[in-house]
């Protein structure tokens, strides 16, 4: 049987990218076809006010990056936090990508702010931490594309450290067998990303756009992320 999964979109794309891509709900339903466990979708873009129906029931909540702040106080992201600390507390799994990452981050405990580091863009490496058993394909290291200004600064206390870079300590976590979250973008490709640093050339500034460009050369790890998180769902669906 499939698993069924929830995906919380936090934003809609640049006018310019969406007849290419459409949104971040379609780019995670074509990641998860990548990998080999079977997944079902449904997409909620909680922006404009979109959940799923009272009851309805999930094997997780899949949490979209965003160009908001998660320390953002719109009535959208304050709605969320509401909803996502719910389904925490009725012990429903919980995954976080970027905004994701960071909002869940500072929703249990931890904290989120602009990062002195400044932005972060193109591919980036992380070591890793910890290799749980579902942590398969083994990685000798993380490579993601990303995309951020701001970071997790300091995680929840139960939670345990994944991944990590100079740049970005707290770069993915997990908290026992519930929540799971990057702060890279396992949903992108390396097209969207080049559209990315076009768009936002002129305020990155050219040493930060020239480095993020000059790191495209690189792979990314996006797929093996995905079947990490399906195989986290799922870990515990036999129990």
């Amino acid at each position: 049987m499939p698993l069924r999964i929830c995906i919380l979109e936090t934003d809609m794309l640049r006018p310019e990218l969406v007849d290419q891509y459409k949104g971040y709900g379609l780019m995670f339903e074509q990641l998860f076809a990548k990998q080999p466990i079977a997944a079902e979708f449904s997409v909620y873009n909680v922006v404009q006010g979109h959940y799923p129906p009272e009851g309805e029931k999930f094997d997780a909540y899949l949490v979209t990056g965003s160009k908001a702040d998660s320390f953002g106080t719109d009535p959208w992201i304050l709605k969320l936090k509401t909803f996502l600390l719910e389904r925490y507390e009725a012990g429903d799994k919980l995954l976080g990508v970027c905004f994701g990452h960071q909002l869940l981050a500072l929703l249990l405990g931890g904290r989120t702010e602009r990062a002195a580091q400044g932005w972060g863009v193109g591919t980036h490496s992380y070591q890793l931490k910890q290799k749980p058993e579902w942590m398969s394909p083994a990685l000798d290291e993380l490579t993601l594309l990303i995309s951020h200004q701001d970071q997790v600064t300091q995680l929840p206390q139960n939670a345990t450290l994944l991944a990590s870079s100079d740049f970005c300590p707290n770069a993915a976590y997990a908290i026992g067998d519930q929540v799971l979250c990057f702060q890279g973008h396992p949903e992108f490709v390396h097209d969207y990303s080049r559209a990315l640093l076009e768009l936002r050339q002129d305020f990155l500034g050219e040493a930060v756009y020239s480095q993020g460009v000059s790191s495209l050369d690189r792979d990314h790890q996006g797929a093996a992320v995905a079947e990490w998180m399906m195989r986290f769902v799922a870990s515990d669906r036999a129990a």
